[in-house]
């Protein structure tokens, strides 16, 4: 058993930056983190950089060739909005919940991705939404794992006016709820994920005043949950985790490569142009996409299709890789069979009509003025600051994986993960 007196809060501020933190580090809360606690100096996050898969690494330390999560959505061929990775019976390994419960602790997770319906969660709200305008927003996050207890005590108070995916008021509704939870239940463990930096960066571009406001709204909401550690007699037993899951890049163009899968005949469409059939799809993930092939015996026409696309230069690709050239490089398995990533200002689309290449649509995250998805060492990084009863005050690690994050807060928590890719960050902790 671990000690039940060790207490953990995290927030990911999901595309935050190595950049933000000259501007965060002014703020009165992250500034706390910074002056009694310990950092990484550069993150670098998975292949690809979006979000459920980093946050799937994020809480199990391990490379999306292990989880099993390496696209936000799952393959649909044919449908442009396909249901996202919500539930947590996708995850192939334990993460950091497991081992808590485990242990003997107790758990709590606002919006965290991919933990729908997780068994190893005392007190729930998974990032889950309503699936269809008469949807109820109780009733969906019921359907995610939410008990009544937690509806009762955190959702009705909280919850009443809030549009969920609306920024910064669905990120308002996470910090408060997470604060009652932190009030009420004193988890052992809680872990939250408001997005509106991101939004903003896909609606604004990767620095706009939008985002700014949105990093000092972080500040706020850190500053909520040390206000309710305080409340709850808890503070001086908590360590506090600041982190995120990758960064952004501009982009100009989006390329629609399924149209030219469809010219070939790879793509079937029915008479009014919908989607009839396949025998290879493109994925987007944003600025890298998943290349399917039904038959393993298409794949060298596929391929050379593909490189026909590449040497022409002027289709948004940089690399083609085949999947077992991504598992090598980059951890990275799935059921695809090749990946394409971008040139630098591309972002790619699913759909299969014409025009082939789009301006940038702030109503999709891969197609906004700014995006993700891209190979992990490429435009700004993530970032991770900690502060708290065990951790190193003035510790530094010139640079760190986002594999190595679940690893290190368990061991603030005074638990292991046997099953992790990842390493702890000794040189952070007491």
């Amino acid at each position: 058993m671990s000690d039940p007196e060790r207490y953990l809060v995290v927030i990911s501020a999901d595309a935050m930056v190595e950049a933000d933190l000259d501007h965060a580090f002014t703020l009165p809360h992250i500034r706390r983190l910074k002056e009694n606690g310990a950092r990484i100096g550069r993150m670098e996050s998975i292949y690809p950089s979006v979000t459920y898969p980093a946050h799937v690494t994020m809480s199990t330390g391990c490379w999306p060739e292990k989880t099993g999560v390496y696209s936000n959505e799952h393959l649909i061929p044919g449908d442009l909005h396909p249901a996202w990775y919500w539930f947590h019976d996708c995850v192939k390994c334990p993460d950091i919940f497991d081992a808590a419960k485990a242990a003997g602790l107790t758990t709590a997770a606002v919006f965290w991705p991919v933990t729908g319906n997780h068994p190893s969660i005392d007190h729930l709200i998974a990032e889950y939404w309503p699936q269809t305008p008469e949807d109820d927003k109780y009733e969906a996050l019921r359907r995610a794992g939410s008990s009544e207890q937690v509806v009762r005590d955190i959702l009705l108070p909280n919850l009443r006016d809030v549009t969920i995916r609306k920024h910064p008021e669905t990120d308002v509704f996470i910090a408060k709820a997470a604060a009652d939870m932190i009030r009420l239940y004193k988890p052992n463990l809680l872990m939250i994920h408001p997005a509106d930096i991101d939004a903003y960066r896909h609606s604004t571009g990767v620095f706009s005043d939008k985002v700014t406001e949105a990093v000092e709204n972080t500040d706020r909401w850190l500053g909520m949950l040390m206000d309710a550690a305080e409340d709850a007699g808890i503070y001086d037993k908590t360590d506090f985790v600041l982190f995120s899951d990758h960064g952004q890049m501009n982009i100009s163009r989006v390329m629609c490569l399924n149209v030219k899968l469809a010219e070939a005949g790879l793509i079937r469409t029915n008479e009014d142009g919908s989607f009839a059939d396949w025998d290879a799809y493109v994925k987007s993930c944003g600025m890298s996409c998943h290349v399917y092939v039904r038959d393993k015996k298409d794949e060298p026409r596929v391929y050379d299709l593909l490189s026909g696309l590449l040497r022409e230069e002027v289709y948004g690709i940089s690399e083609i890789l085949t999947r077992e050239e991504a598992l090598r490089r980059f951890h990275l398995d799935g059921d695809f069979s090749f990946v394409l990533e971008t040139d630098g200002f591309t972002s790619f689309g699913d759909d299969w009509r014409r025009p082939l290449m789009r301006t940038w649509d702030t109503t999709d995250y891969r197609h906004g003025r700014a995006t993700h998805g891209y190979m992990p060492a490429k435009g700004p990084q993530p970032v991770f600051v900690c502060a708290g009863p065990h951790v190193r005050k003035g510790g530094y690690l010139e640079n760190g994986l986002l594999i190595d994050c679940a690893p290190t807060m368990a061991a603030m928590l005074g638990i292991s993960l046997p099953d992790a890719q990842g390493s702890v960050w000794t040189e952070l902790l007491k």
